[in-house]
């Protein structure tokens, strides 16, 4: 998928976590690739993975008993990550988050990241950072969704820099 400006979109991810703080584990990855492809997983906690704050659940609103359920194995999460992601970078917006809850997954199977995880700023001008938030707040107002997943948070960051990118130019 190209933008309209002939660049390639970055490659996308969010991570949704059992909380805010240092004992925090990733409960749900979501990717927006640069194909225009999506990528949504719940994560199955590991035994070892006891925290959980109910604050943090109100803002996902994924409650463990359906992380218990639904959630993919770890391994078979980290795999496919390497499989979709392999050599590539992806961006996050939460990078001082979602990069330790990453490192947390893979740390847990035992498995190395076949893709580097760089903070958004990084790939952001100086034009596209003064627009971010309003450019952001008019993207979430016409994808009338409320959802706080994984997935559509990856898609609207990915939106965002494409028309930040757009407006800039």
């Amino acid at each position: 998928m190209r933008s309209e400006m002939g660049l390639e979109p970055p490659c996308i991810i969010d991570v949704e976590a059992s909380g805010f703080g240092p004992e925090s584990y990733p409960i749900e990855i979501g990717l927006a690739l640069n194909d225009g492809g999506k990528f949504c997983t719940l994560i199955l906690p590991s035994p070892l993975w006891t925290h959980w704050d109910r604050s943090a659940e109100k803002v996902h609103r994924i409650p463990r008993d359906i992380l218990e359920e639904y959630g993919r194995p770890r391994d078979w999460v980290t795999g496919e990550l390497n499989r979709i992601l392999r050599g590539k970078t992806v961006y996050t917006d939460g990078w001082v988050v979602d990069k330790p809850w990453l490192n947390t997954l893979f740390d847990e199977c035992g498995a190395t990241p076949g893709f580097e995880t760089s903070s958004l700023e990084m790939i952001l001008s100086e034009g596209q950072m003064e627009v971010w938030h309003e450019t952001k707040d008019r993207i979430l107002a016409d994808g009338h969704s409320n959802r706080h997943r994984a997935s559509f948070d990856a898609w609207v960051v990915q939106q965002t820099w494409m028309e930040t990118r757009r407006l800039t130019g």
